[in-house]
């Protein structure tokens, strides 16, 4: 079963996994158009079951949103910001802020924040008119599903699109590596109707991935 979500000061939740220590990876969802309550992301929660326990010195924050809507782009950085805070009060030193879909772009949005040393996307959506200027300085890794696009009726992110915004982050102080996942699609899991998340194609290969960033977070590269 997940740990039990506790409330963030601008109503969203969080739920931890593992003990909090120094360092803690918050993470956040994707989103859509319309103003929907927010859900719990089956892609982050899949990795987060896959790699917490190997990784018992990180905690792994996963957030829930108030909306989940890229309309309401700005109370999603909110809701980020305030589970940064939450996990810096409760002594994390250094966050890396992991993001899925429409959360690269919220974690993005929040990496100004002084804890923060690294964002991580996955499949990220990274707008034209999207600020930048937060990730000067700080390490940015992206995934991206090679087979990912948006289709009518089924969410997705061009890997051109976010390639774009990548080299746009580079060219403002950003460091980091681009990665292209053959043979991927834009999710990494779908939740089951009985609830538990079922891996998509390539899901080992995003875990290996984000497993290797989270290493270099931790310090053991």
């Amino acid at each position: 079963m997940p740990p039990a979500p506790q409330r963030l000061s601008t109503g969203a939740e969080m739920r931890l996994t593992n003990p909090l220590g120094d360092l803690a990876v918050v993470c956040v969802n994707g989103g859509q158009g319309g103003d929907v309550e927010g859900t719990w992301s089956a892609s982050i929660e899949w990795l987060v079951r896959r790699l917490a326990p190997e990784m018992p010195q990180l905690a792994f924050a996963e957030v829930r949103f108030r909306i989940k809507s890229w309309n309401r782009l700005g109370m999603c950085v909110e809701d980020a910001l305030s589970a940064l805070r939450a996990v810096r009060a409760a002594g994390a030193q250094r966050s890396l802020l992991l993001g899925f879909s429409m959360g690269g772009a919220v974690a993005i949005g929040a990496a100004g924040h002084p804890s923060v040393s690294t964002v991580v996307g996955l499949a990220p959506w990274i707008p034209e008119r999207l600020d930048l200027s937060g990730l000067a300085g700080r390490r940015l890794a992206v995934f991206h599903g090679a087979l990912d696009r948006y289709l009518p009726g089924i969410p997705g992110v061009s890997p051109s699109s976010s390639r774009r915004g990548f080299e746009r982050a580079r060219g403002l102080g950003a460091q980091g590596e681009y990665t292209l996942i053959p043979g991927a699609l834009h999710g990494i899991a779908l939740r089951a109707h009985w609830g538990r998340p079922l891996p998509l194609p390539r899901a080992g290969r995003w875990a290996e991935l984000v497993g290797d960033e989270l290493e270099r977070f931790e310090g053991r590269e």
